[in-house]
């Protein structure tokens, strides 16, 4: 056998071994990381996610929450597992579209190092402020922060998470100056403005509805282009004195590069199917989710069209980060 010969069996055997792997996928659990703490709407998301992918492959879908960094050590975790399909990552707009303009460093390419599997959901964002900070709207909140720099404080889910970037694009856009307390997840974010120890956060607006309704917190305002149906009654923050200014994150499902097209596709399926699931629509409803779906393909695009938008708005506001 010459050796042009030898090269084509190789690949030929390659190949078959591949399309084995990928007609028996999967037939062991898959690991799906969060990369915040528990709480917070990436992983309210994952473990929905999980558990429909649980019950369509027959095989345990095991969440692992891996925080710190806005998201990017979990994401970074993920960007360096084997592209077989059994280690998939929630990626978001702040570890995967934010992240590239604030890190200096940062330990992967989300536009080489991912296969972008599907988009999941939009979660529109709140300001939720303790009741003791006496301010009703965006004016007043602005005004109590122009007393004195870093006079007002505010919690994130960590430094260059969209709670982060949420908070510095007001700050640059008022031109005030807000301490910032970042935390590991937004769960424990949330905890430390409930009990005062810091004055603010920007954050799932079902949370902080919730927080809201229950006397524990004062919503101000929503992020995004449009008042939220899940609260139509709060304005945003355009609206609110600061015109133009826009934050909508998303979250969708990434595996690391490399994952074989069918492969892909078959997650894309599974994913597509759980977001039109009774059960799931009803509870994505009922947080003020919306469910977007559609194409690796799409998935991918806006991934590279708001690594260029956030682009903008992190040099514009002069937002820095450290790892």
């Amino acid at each position: 056998m010459n050796h042009g010969t030898y090269q084509l069996v190789c690949a030929a055997l390659l190949a078959a071994v591949s399309a084995a792997a990928s007609a028996a996928y999967p037939d062991k659990p898959i690991r799906l990381i969060v990369p915040f703490a528990p709480g917070g709407p990436n992983d309210i998301l994952g473990r929905m996610m999980g558990q429909k992918m649980t019950e369509q492959l027959g095989q345990a879908v095991v969440i692992e929450n891996r925080g710190g960094a806005g998201g990017t050590i979990g994401l970074d975790a993920a960007a360096k597992s084997p592209g077989d399909g059994y280690t998939l990552s929630m990626g978001g707009s702040s570890n995967m579209a934010v992240a590239p303009s604030l890190y200096s460093r940062l330990p992967y390419d989300s536009l080489t190092d991912f296969t972008p599997i599907i988009s999941v959901a939009h979660v529109p964002y709140a300001i939720g402020i303790n009741p003791t900070v006496p301010a009703k709207t965006v004016k007043e909140l602005v005004a109590i922060a122009r007393r004195k720099a870093n006079y007002l404080s505010y919690g994130s889910s960590g430094t260059g998470s969209m709670s982060s970037l949420s908070a510095e694009l007001l700050s640059s856009m008022a031109k005030v100056k807000i301490l910032h307390v970042p935390y590991k997840g937004t769960a424990p974010a949330l905890t430390d403005v409930v009990s005062g120890r810091i004055d603010m956060m920007f954050a799932d607006l079902s949370l902080i509805r919730n927080l809201a309704r229950a006397g524990k917190l004062r919503l101000v305002a929503v992020t995004g282009s449009k008042r939220s149906p899940a609260a139509r009654e709060v304005p945003t923050v355009s609206e609110s004195g600061l015109k133009g200014y826009v934050i909508e994150p998303w979250f969708g499902v990434v595996a690391p590069a490399g994952v074989p097209r069918d492969i892909v596709t078959r997650l894309n399926d599974v994913i597509a199917a759980a977001l039109k699931a009774p059960d799931v629509t009803q509870r994505l409803d009922a947080l003020g989710y919306e469910p977007i779906g559609g194409t690796p393909e799409q998935f991918a695009a806006t991934i590279k069209a708001d690594i260029a938008r956030y682009a903008k708005i992190v040099k514009s506001a002069g937002i820095k980060a450290e790892r």
